[in-house]
């Protein structure tokens, strides 16, 4: 996009921002950072199971970048702005990417995350552009922040 956003986007914007800072998401955010580190599918399963507290945190953070990408995909947020601002959405989808189509599967829905997928390719041709390279680093950064085998975060 190369227009300046308009008042409505960054309003909007703002208003998307601000859900960020409710205490129960904050809260799931911070956990999802620091435990959220799974190859397969059974072991997001382990870490994040249905019904259990971890499960809802897990869908606290995956729900609310869904709906902040939609808001992005279909045009209602600024692309430049969000990805100046948003990285986090990134960190979540690197995250969830090595299990994401075992899952999709598993749940019979070929639409989970797909904002959010659609949102991390878009977000790495543009980074790309603006600051080659950073993508490669910031993977590389993620894969170090990974507890070693016998130190996993509970």
């Amino acid at each position: 996009m190369e227009a300046k956003p308009t008042h409505e986007q960054a309003q909007l914007h703002l208003q998307v921002y601000e859900m960020r800072r409710e205490a129960r998401l904050r809260q799931a955010r911070d956990w999802f950072f620091q435990n959220y580190f799974a190859d397969t599918f059974d072991e997001a399963m382990r870490i994040a199971a249905p019904g259990t507290e971890t499960g809802s945190f897990a869908m606290m953070v995956f729900s609310y970048w869904e709906q902040a990408c939609a808001l992005l995909n279909y045009g209602l947020l600024h692309e430049d702005l969000f990805f100046e601002t948003s990285g986090e959405f990134y960190g979540v989808w690197q995250r969830i990417k090595p299990t994401i189509q075992e899952g999709r599967q598993r749940f019979a829905s070929k639409q989970f995350l797909t904002h959010v997928e659609k949102a991390a390719n878009r977000y790495e041709a543009w980074t790309e552009a603006r600051s080659p390279g950073h993508i490669a680093a910031m993977q590389e950064m993620m894969k170090q922040m990974r507890p070693r085998s016998g130190t996993a975060r509970s």
